[in-house]
């Protein structure tokens, strides 16, 4: 902080003031923006003899960014802070009297809304201060927390979607492992004649050493069919979330998106700044919001994919709401071959949310036969349920029976 000081008494405290508030902001939007980096940035701008908004831009970048996945804050931090207020022309104004004027904004990037928050939280806490505080009896309220948890994604206000996102993301699987075929050295178990008989002849065959094995055990993989079409894509885009969540995580984790065609996005998910991550599986489809042709995109995927993802017994999660255009009996072979290549298959339809829902349509009659489990995925509430019944051994719950819709009680 006294450097800073010293860098205000010897160079204009506007340049430095702008500099120190910049840095905040990216800051609370997550980079590791400290005193150091703030004294280094001044610095380098008054040596560097700025000429217009892009010598500012990638000098400023030099200094704060360090990782790859600091590019997208960075650029909406720096769009944000200094395009909007008109910063860089005082700025630049104050270095080089002859900069050119500013040009066009450039076009809302991922992050966006990350850094905008953190660069409105010191407005916010101002005006908090300022407002007179007035007492509240919540002995008989519902927290805006539990309000929350139970809320329909679809009718989510700006705010409450992006708490439903961190706290999707936050949401962590717990270490469930499945038994092998395989086998690997143990202290007990079954008796490996192979390693006995190795270890015999190499003590000259007088001792003999017992050695054992027992089946390897190990979580299995998780692979995620999302539907994109107009009536699902706002669960989707939050479910995408959950998914980026635990792919941060495991790396037995696949990802494909499907409308009126088959997309796989694993490689996207991987990013990991999740709304970079988002843009690009948005980028990378081309049926976004479109129709949907269910039994189309499960017939690619066993065709195309399922050797490939579907090796160690996974658990399949199938996230539509099965209003299919193609014919039934495709889609219940699909189904069928789906269902007998993976250890679990668990259909997430975000129509669940109506109390009375009844399993009417005709595709989703052909669909329900094949699944291990039908829940529901329009709220926190319903994917921390998927979240326990991912860790559990057995098959689904009487409440999850698919035959329980089928017969309509």
């Amino acid at each position: 902080m006294t450097e800073i000081a010293e860098l205000r008494g010897s160079s204009d405290s506007r340049i430095v003031d702008n500099i120190v508030y910049f840095a905040r902001t990216l800051r609370k939007a997550g980079l590791p923006a400290g005193p150091s980096t703030v004294v280094d940035a001044v610095r380098a701008v008054e040596v560097a003899g700025l000429k217009n908004r892009d010598d500012l831009y990638w000098t400023l970048h030099s200094v704060f960014v360090r990782k790859r996945e600091h590019r997208v804050l960075f650029d909406e931090a720096f769009r944000i802070y200094w395009q909007s207020r008109g910063l860089v022309e005082k700025m630049l104004a104050i270095l080089s009297p002859a900069a050119p004027p500013r040009g066009e904004p450039e076009k809302p990037k991922a992050g966006q809304t990350r850094v905008s928050q953190a660069f409105q939280a010191a407005q916010e806490r101002h005006s908090e201060a300022t407002k007179p505080q007035v007492e509240v009896d919540a002995k008989f309220t519902v927290s805006g927390k539990e309000l929350l948890q139970a809320k329909d994604f679809a009718q989510m206000t700006a705010e409450e979607v992006q708490e439903a996102k961190a706290a999707l993301r936050a949401l962590t699987l717990p270490m469930d492992k499945i038994r092998q075929r395989r086998l690997a050295p143990s202290h007990k178990g079954r008796i490996d004649p192979r390693r006995t008989l190795r270890a015999s002849m190499r003590a000259g065959g007088d001792i003999i050493d017992l050695k054992f094995r027992k089946p390897i055990e190990k979580r299995p993989p998780i692979v995620a069919l999302c539907d994109i079409s107009g009536s699902m894509s706002q669960y989707t885009r939050l479910l995408l979330h959950f998914m980026h969540g635990i792919m941060a995580e495991r790396r037995d984790v696949h990802t494909f998106l499907f409308g009126t065609r088959l997309t796989n996005v694993t490689r996207q998910l991987r990013m990991k700044d999740p709304d970079e991550a988002l843009m690009a599986c948005s980028d990378g489809v081309e049926d976004w919001s479109g129709g949907t042709r269910i039994a189309t995109a499960l017939h690619e995927f066993n065709r195309v994919w399922s050797r490939r993802v579907l090796s160690g017994n996974p658990t399949v999660l199938l996230i539509t709401d099965g209003l299919e255009r193609d014919t039934d009996e495709d889609l219940e072979r699909e189904m069928d071959r789906l269902n007998r290549s993976c250890r679990r298959l668990i259909w997430l339809n975000p129509l669940l949310r109506f109390d009375g829902f009844e399993a009417k349509a005709k595709g989703i009659r052909a669909m329900l036969p094949h699944v291990d489990e039908f829940r529901a995925a329009h709220s926190l509430d319903a994917i921390e349920d998927l979240v326990a019944a991912l860790g559990a051994d057995q098959k689904a719950a009487i409440a999850t029976d698919p035959r329980i819709w089928l017969s309509g009680t």
